[in-house]
């Protein structure tokens, strides 16, 4: 299927497009909403990753595929377990954001990072659903101990842009791929419970390089914005190039041909997500 995959910059969203590739399906598009330019770093959002939204941008030529990007009008006003169409809901901006990339890409599917949260997966399948779109979430509900190993096997390069959890420390752990943090993850988790892939929102993460880059996304200089007097910091992206690879095997991310530097692709194991045969 054409596939429009929804980015946050995490390792979650871009793990998701290697196995929608591997699938056999086409990423034809990339999808993401941002804050307001007014808003530096992080917008205080149910639904969205915003932090380092400033690089995202470089997504489009990394991989050669168009990026749509919408602001976030929108703020969280229908919390609920369910939800239905709400004016002024931040879900009816992903709404906007998908349905003009149907329009102008004619994608079949959305590939969506989900791992663990409820109140996104019934957001996503409500605005798919009226798009008459397929959600395509590989990872949902995915052994995060495995997930992550997965992802560092896979070749995709992730760097810790936030951190908010006891035992993370700004100053020792900003800018370590995940590669470096694995262990020290566990090792939190064993400890404090905390969740090895950040989905309690314990850490957020910045793709510089995958097996679908054809060009290696570069961070020149970051600076580091404190948010409070505890362990909750993010690094602003503030120089960012792009770098062509000379390396790794080349993959046509168009192509349901296309061989791809990921281990097995499991069975998706969702509660509605579900993902049609090939």
């Amino acid at each position: 299927m054409r596939v429009a995959a929804l980015i946050s910059g995490g390792k979650d969203s871009c793990y998701n497009m290697l196995q929608c590739v591997s699938a056999g399906h086409s990423i034809v598009a990339l999808a993401n909403l941002m804050p307001h330019t007014h808003v530096p770093d992080e917008l205080d959002s149910y639904m969205y990753q915003t932090v380092g939204h400033q690089a995202v941008d470089l997504y489009a030529e990394a991989m050669d595929v168009p990026l749509y990007r919408r602001t976030i009008e929108g703020s969280s006003l229908h919390t609920g377990r369910e939800y239905s169409q709400t004016e002024g809901d931040e879900v009816e901006d992903l709404y906007q954001l998908l349905k003009l990339v149907k329009e102008k890409e004619h994608v079949e599917a959305v590939s969506v990072g989900a791992i663990l949260s409820d109140y996104q997966r019934v957001r996503v399948e409500n605005v798919c659903a009226r798009l008459q779109l397929q959600p395509l979430a590989y990872l949902w509900r995915r052994d995060q101990a495995e997930l992550l190993r997965e992802i560092i096997s896979s070749g995709l390069q992730a760097l810790l842009i936030k951190v908010a959890a006891y035992g993370l420390d700004p100053e020792r752990h900003l800018g370590k791929s995940l590669a470096e943090m694995e262990a020290y993850l566990h090792e939190l988790s064993e400890k404090y419970g905390v969740h090895i892939c950040g989905e309690g929102g314990e850490y957020e993460t910045f793709t510089v390089d995958c097996p679908l880059f054809k060009k290696k996304i570069v961070i020149d200089s970051m600076e580091t914005v404190i948010h409070s007097a505890d362990a909750f910091d993010t690094y602003r992206l503030s120089a960012v190039t792009l770098v062509q690879e000379f390396f790794g095997l080349p993959v046509d991310i168009r192509s349901n041909s296309a061989s791809v530097r990921t281990p097995r692709r499991p069975e998706p194991n969702p509660a509605r997500l579900h993902t049609p045969a090939k």
